[in-house]
């Protein structure tokens, strides 16, 4: 695969494939995204952070060791992801990284989950992605740069409680499937991450959600390890210099390939035992937004939809 050190530019040079180039990723105000946005810079970088919580993005970005911006922006919102665009271009130069990571999830039953809920975790996940794409594809054709997709495990098998969360990502790796095959003659490479349990705010109370403690508990032993941020930002980072198709965090994951039409069995009869064993009223006490990440998206969308 064509390495994305091949290209000229500024910055560029045999061995330090990223410095000097521009990065952008969304969701980087914590985790993976924070942990990206350092490791990137880190590697000589100048990124871009795009998120919702502005005083943490410009903590972190004052925090970076190479030029970064920081820019408030709702996934959601392609108007406000085309002005980042521009800033973006003007104060860093066009992107020839970028990142579609923002991401939140809710727990729950589906039918005890609020509309707007659900609908919100769909599209900050897989309409999210397809917006951040559409606002940066110009400048990745001028780069002929990378996009990379982070999707997760939940789409190889989807759990019950978790039904946004698992649609929006399963969608969210068929959109970069696609996308793939139409900008590769542009130059573009499209990447698809694979996370798995990551230590981020979103999965600190996983002890708090019956079925995703027991799809936890059934896995190998070696397969139950939560991985740092920092982890498995390098893992990313790794991926993204090489321009790979598929990065698996950790990296065994890419051995689940080939057993993915096993998985839907596997976990509905995980879950189901889960499930037999609680009553409606124990389980629609489960619904909640994960993570501070997701609270901050959630309260702020209601916010804005009371004025």
């Amino acid at each position: 695969m064509r390495d994305i050190g091949t290209a000229s530019g500024p910055g560029s040079s045999p061995g330090t494939p990223l410095r000097g180039r521009v990065a952008v990723v969304t969701g980087a105000a914590r985790g993976v995204g924070e942990a990206l946005a350092r490791c990137l810079s880190d590697a000589g970088m100048l990124v871009a952070l795009l998120g919702r919580e502005e005083e943490t993005l410009s903590r972190v970005a004052a925090s970076l060791p190479n030029r970064s911006v920081c820019v408030e922006a709702d996934v959601t919102d392609r108007t406000a992801l085309e002005d980042a665009a521009r800033q973006v271009g003007s104060e860093l130069g066009p992107a020839s990284v970028v990142v579609a990571n923002a991401g939140i999830a809710v727990g729950g039953p589906f039918i005890r989950t609020a509309a707007d809920l659900w609908q919100r975790v769909v599209e900050v996940n897989l309409v999210g992605s397809a917006n951040t794409a559409r606002a940066f594809l110009p400048q990745l054709n001028d780069t002929r740069g990378y996009f990379l997709q982070i999707a997760s495990t939940a789409a190889f098998g989807s759990a019950p409680m978790m039904s946004a969360y698992c649609a929006s990502k399963a969608g969210a790796e068929s959109f970069a499937q696609a996308l793939r095959g139409e900008v590769e003659p542009d130059g573009i490479t499209v990447g698809i991450a694979y996370l798995h349990w990551t230590g981020t705010a979103m999965v600190a109370g996983i002890d708090d959600h019956p079925v995703l403690q027991a799809l936890r508990r059934n896995q190998p032993r070696f397969a139950r390890r939560v991985h740092s941020p920092a982890q498995v930002a390098d893992w990313l980072a790794t991926g993204i210099a090489h321009r790979a198709h598929h990065i698996y965090a950790p990296p065994w994951l890419r051995w689940c390939q080939p057993l993915r039409p096993l998985f839907p069995a596997l976990v509905a009869r995980i879950t189901r035992r889960e499930l037999r064993t609680r009553s409606r009223t124990e389980l629609a006490a489960d619904v909640s937004v994960l993570g501070a990440g997701g609270l901050a998206d959630w309260y702020s969308y209601l916010s804005r939809k009371r004025h």
